[in-house]
């Protein structure tokens, strides 16, 4: 079936604005959208979708639906009805391809932003930075006075919450160093998509995924409005630079982070002079969280000591970058290979197979990428039969002729398991034709998996989920490359759904 590649539903955006992947937060002290994970309307176990859907403008309807009139029982900011921009926990209405998920919505105060139109290119510019140590904007909505954020909701609550106001146990010493690595690695993602301001980053901007994984909001790369301040919080916790000049830089950033690490280490909110006090004078042991005695070595907590002391330098050109960061944190983890939410105590729901799965759903689901690569190339372009196919309907001119030896050569190159070549005969044919079938999303994405590109192979198979919001295919590869990134629960989601889909499409035939 033809489709627009990059046009998803919803409203138009800005030029700039049809990427086919997004972020989100719920991070200032109004932004946490993590609460206690089951709000008002009872927990995400019932089909609600996992997977990072397309980024859209959505209706201001459709979202006051979601949240039942942003009612004050579904504020998940740890700050209530009292913090300047609210965020809601809702779920979208169950007609639509996104339907049952689950959404964090960010409410700006009124006139934050005044031009519709650059809340839109900015929140749509954030929208395109995707990571999965990102939680991921998936829409906005200007309309009236009204600003709204759309992200994915975390279950799991923020950083705040498991650092200062644990219930059942703190936080153990090998999670705090995971979450240190993972916010660097959203860090550099960010800096790599050239992203290298970060708003206020404290620990509500940090936030906890179902599978207990630390994620980095992404509400953060966006200010609060058009002529906002960039810290909300505490001007103790403030980058110098800042309160000299009321700008915010790179390094501005480093600075934020080394006061994460120190409630990382402390278990409370110390201000930055008093900690820097207590690491000259050598007392580290009156800065370390008590409950975390017999968990570290002393080595290793001097180490994670040292780096948050240069992240806090007076001076910005002090501090160390990114990759430095990133080199410093990582090596100190000792239990990478425990789940996180082993280590945060954190009950998962164990997952369950579809009963019924076709053989492609069966490949996907059994990793076997040699029995997927010889069902899609025995299934061709069968699918898209029936579809509007503008080359039916075209002139036989020279373009014309082009496309079709473009889709050959792919077509040959994918046959014979070179991938690279079919990635680049399959993106050409992409740009040229304006309506490109899912068959072609399809095997490019799958071309993707086999040369080692998860993340493009994920995207372009939710591109072909957006040609044929209803084909299997498409739910399998989806779910082939979340399990290639380590993101098993979104998996067993997409084999669901394309296993929900494949006995749709059979009874019909029987009908």
């Amino acid at each position: 079936m033809g489709c627009f590649q990059s046009k998803p539903a919803g409203k138009p955006l800005p030029p700039d604005a049809d990427a086919a992947l997004p972020p989100d937060d719920p991070a200032d002290p109004e932004a946490a959208n993590g609460a206690d994970g089951a709000g008002a309307d009872g927990d995400d176990k019932d089909g609600a979708k996992r997977a990072v859907p397309v980024f859209r403008e959505f209706g201001l309807a459709e979202l006051r639906a979601a949240t039942k009139g942003f009612s004050a029982d579904l504020i998940v900011s740890e700050s209530g009805e009292k913090a300047p921009n609210v965020v809601y926990r809702g779920r979208l209405d169950g007609g639509r391809l996104d339907g049952g998920r689950l959404i964090a919505v960010k409410r700006f105060s009124r006139l934050s932003w005044p031009d519709p139109q650059q809340f839109l290119a900015e929140a749509a510019g954030v929208g395109k930075v995707r990571h999965k140590r990102l939680v991921n904007l998936i829409g906005c909505c200007a309309e009236g006075d009204e600003r709204l954020l759309v992200a994915e909701y975390m279950p799991n609550d923020t950083l705040s919450k498991h650092l200062f106001h644990w219930d059942k146990q703190p936080l153990p010493w090998e999670m705090r160093l995971r979450v240190a690595h993972y916010i660097a690695q959203a860090l550099d993602h960010c800096n790599a998509e050239n992203r290298k301001i970060y708003h206020d980053l404290n620990a509500y901007r940090v936030l906890f995924d179902e599978e207990g994984d630390p994620r980095l909001s992404s509400f953060g790369l966006m200010k609060n409005s058009r002529d906002g301040k960039s810290y909300s919080t505490n001007l103790a916790y403030t980058p110098p630079e800042f309160l000299r000049t009321g700008r915010v830089i790179a390094e501005s950033v480093i600075y934020s982070y080394g006061t994460v690490l120190l409630d990382l280490l402390s278990g409370k909110h110390i201000p930055p002079s008093h900690a820097l006090d207590l690491i000259r004078g050598k007392n580290i042991l009156l800065l370390m969280d008590s409950s975390l005695e017999g968990q570290y070595a002393n080595e290793d907590a001097s180490k994670l000591v040292d780096l948050a002391s240069k992240c806090l330098q007076f001076e910005a050109r002090d501090r160390p970058n990114i990759k430095y960061l990133l080199s410093s944190v990582g090596p100190l983890q000792k239990q990478k290979e425990v789940a996180s939410h082993v280590l945060m105590g954190i009950t998962k729901t164990a997952s369950v197979l579809p009963t019924i799965l076709s053989p492609l759903g069966k490949a996907c689901a059994g990793m076997d990428l040699t029995a997927v690569h010889d069902i899609l190339l025995k299934t061709g372009y069968k699918d898209d039969e029936g579809a509007e196919n503008e080359l039916s309907f075209q002139e036989w001119t020279q373009q014309v002729q082009e496309m079709l030896n473009t889709k050959k050569f792919g077509d040959i190159a994918f046959r014979d398991k070179d991938f690279k070549t079919a990635i680049d005969y399959y993106s050409k044919l992409v740009g040229m034709m304006s309506v490109p079938s899912a068959t072609v999303f399809a095997r490019r994405s799958f071309s993707y998996l086999m040369n080692g590109q998860s993340e493009l192979a994920l995207r372009d198979a939710m591109q072909a989920q957006v040609c044929m919001p209803e084909w299997p295919t498409a739910f399998y590869l989806q779910a082939l490359a979340l399990s290639k990134l380590g993101m098993e629960t979104d998996a067993q989601d997409m084999l669901n759904d394309g296993a929900t889909f494949e006995a749709k499409k059979q009874n019909s035939w029987r009908g």
